[in-house]
């Protein structure tokens, strides 16, 4: 047996890896308590919060939007119960899958349920993937439901515009939270899933009509289908509007309108209600607001014929002889011009190195003031424009409200153009030429309108002066009360013409009627004053030989604009209907059978 000796070079390595042994066990130690703390203490909530949504889930109820109805009672905008698919996507396993077997059960495309899909950052909240399930899909999901789990069909309420396209641009239509708008205060709180006003009054009153969402608490088992519900807050649905418009005048202003590009606009001369906001081509809210695809949407908006486009508030068109009603009104309040002043109308007016011509070959002869605007003659115009000047025209055009929006509840207005010397130098970095105001006397070259600026501009020229702010709610019933809260009209202005300036404008837009242009909208019931217009084109047309047919895209625009009954005005009009000639035969019957149809109805059945 021999003896072993531990050399004390040997015992201090040992108790050296010993000290190291310690050290890392304290470290490790160290860690693991540091990590469990950070779990519990920091992290704590939001594990918890997670294990939680294991088990338990909380389901946002989509309010009821407010109802919509026309000045009558007529309901309008409805909702109607819906199916829709939700998905939470913490219980999803394979997304490629899902989406598939979607595509593949109710034709929903893949790339649409992934896109939703990749929006949601929160994995425990619900996702919408489609609205208005059919009941032959709702059944295939429930079918499928192990195979596809994380799914829900949840019944709410869904959007529907009671007459289809009818009002479409008015209305406007609803649409899911965009990703962008849920960051805007006016959004603030809403979830993925939640619809909102995207267009019309839909956008303008969504906060009035939008309602607040509700809240239900579920139990859910492993695979995240629903076992018992814990709590309900029910949802409080949105207030109701009351609108201006009249729907049997805008039914019939659609119609005439056919399948023509153009608009219509009828408003109240007395307070400024739109009575009829009709644009041509329109859309079908419904089609918009159940949930399309990019492809449908994509059609839509690259449409040529632009029916998204509510030509009433943004179409600018060069408002033609229409114009003229300005033209004069700067001349009776002008020293520089007496409605007596006569000219000679021979077909022409040479002008620097242009010739100018009238419409009417050979010339209309001599014309004072209301002749010339009974006849419509040009050339008394072009003299007239070029004696005032284009500052003078621009400063009664504004005063009927041209060349700036109307205010009208719509998004989206567009304000036209009103061009004056010191508008060139700063837009165009340009000086006026004299030439130029010649085209502007007749409502042509820079000058542009919308429809619905000529429509408040002849409620002013009917009433005596007062402009009004097209108002398209008349009142809001508020859903907890139940009382009606009236919207009461809102005057933009005065045009500060004399009484006896508006009596010789008015005559002589009665004369039109009569006598004149616009004999198309001359009436056994009623008295009719209004203005025809032909808006040329020729600044986007190419040459044509004499005779030759021009093509309809570059055929001229037709406005007519009108009041009655001249007495006693209750209705100002403006219609225009594109490329198709001449005002007094095409746009003038349209402003004639409204004004007849709206005047008997009213007679028959006073506004409610």
């Amino acid at each position: 047996m021999s003896n072993v000796s531990v050399q004390p070079d040997d015992f201090k390595k040992l108790q050296r890896r010993l000290l190291y042994l310690r050290l890392g066990l304290l470290v490790g130690i160290f860690l693991i308590f540091s990590r469990l703390g950070y779990l519990q203490v920091i992290k704590g909530s939001y594990y918890r919060d997670l294990s939680e949504q294991n088990r338990v889930r909380t389901l946002n109820i989509r309010p009821a939007r407010g109802l919509i109805f026309d000045r009558q009672g007529e309901l309008l905008a409805n909702n109607v119960p819906s199916f829709n698919l939700y998905m939470t996507l913490e219980d999803i396993r394979d997304r490629e899958a899902l989406a598939a077997g979607l595509e593949h059960l109710i034709g929903l495309p893949s790339d649409e349920t992934k896109k939703r899909l990749a929006r949601q950052a929160r994995s425990y909240l619900p996702v919408l993937l489609k609205t208005g399930l059919t009941l032959r899909e709702a059944a295939l999901i429930e079918g499928h439901r192990l195979d596809l789990p994380g799914l829900r069909i949840q019944a709410e309420s869904q959007r529907s515009y009671v007459n289809g396209p009818l009002a479409g641009h008015l209305l406007g239509y609803v649409g899911e939270v965009s990703a962008e708008q849920q960051d805007e205060p006016a959004f603030a709180g809403l979830v993925q899933g939640s619809f909102v006003g995207k267009t019309g009054v839909e956008k303008t009153f969504d906060q009035v009509i939008r309602g607040k969402p509700g809240q239900k608490t579920v139990e859910v088992d492993a695979r995240g289908t629903e076992r018992k519900t814990l709590s309900v807050q029910e949802q409080t649905s949105g207030d109701d509007l009351y609108l201006s418009i009249d729907v049997p005048m805008q039914r019939m202003a659609e119609n005439l309108l056919g399948n023509e590009s153009g608009a219509v606009v009828a408003i109240d001369p007395n307070n400024g209600d739109v009575l009829v906001m009709a644009s041509r081509p329109t859309f079908d809210p419904n089609v918009l607001s159940h949930g399309i695809t990019g492809a449908v949407w994509e059609q839509i908006a690259n449409d040529i014929r632009h029916p998204l486009t509510n030509r009433a508030i943004q179409g600018q068109y060069p408002p033609g002889s229409t114009f003229k009603i300005m033209v004069a009104s700067a001349a009776l309040e002008s020293e520089r011009w007496s409605p007596e002043t006569r000219v000679h109308c021979a077909g022409a007016y040479p002008f620097g190195n242009h010739v100018f011509r009238d419409w009417k070959k050979g010339g209309h002869g001599s014309m004072d003031l209301e002749q010339a605007i009974v006849n419509s003659c040009d050339v008394y115009f072009y003299v007239l424009g070029n004696r005032i000047g284009v500052d003078a025209i621009a400063v009664a055009a504004h005063q009927y409200g041209l060349g700036e929006p109307t205010g009208v509840e719509l998004q989206g207005e567009r304000p036209g153009t009103v061009p004056s010397t010191e508008w060139k130098r700063k837009v165009r970095k340009e000086a006026w030429y004299p030439g130029e105001t010649i085209s502007v006397a007749i409502g042509q070259g820079y000058v542009t309108v919308t429809p619905l600026q000529m429509a408040a501009a002849m409620g002013a020229v009917a009433n005596g002066g007062t402009l009004y702010r097209p108002r398209l709610v008349r009142a809001i019933r508020e859903r907890s009360t139940g009382q009606l809260r009236d919207i009461p009209p809102v005057e933009r202005g005065e045009v500060p013409m004399r009484e006896n300036s508006f009596a010789i404008l008015q005559n002589a837009l009665q004369g039109v009627v009569t006598h004149g242009t616009g004999g198309r909208a001359k009436s056994k019931f009623v008295d009719i004053a209004g203005k025809t217009g032909t808006a040329q084109t020729v600044g986007a047309r190419p040459n044509f030989e004499k005779g030759q047919d021009i093509p309809k895209q570059f055929r001229d625009h037709a406005w007519f604009v009108a009041f009655a009954p001249v007495l006693n005005p209750r209705v100002a009009i403006a219609v225009i209907v594109e490329n198709t000639g001449h005002g007094g035969t095409f746009a003038a019957p349209i402003a004639k059978a409204l004004i007849e149809e709206y005047l008997k109805e009213h007679d028959r059945q006073p506004d409610s």
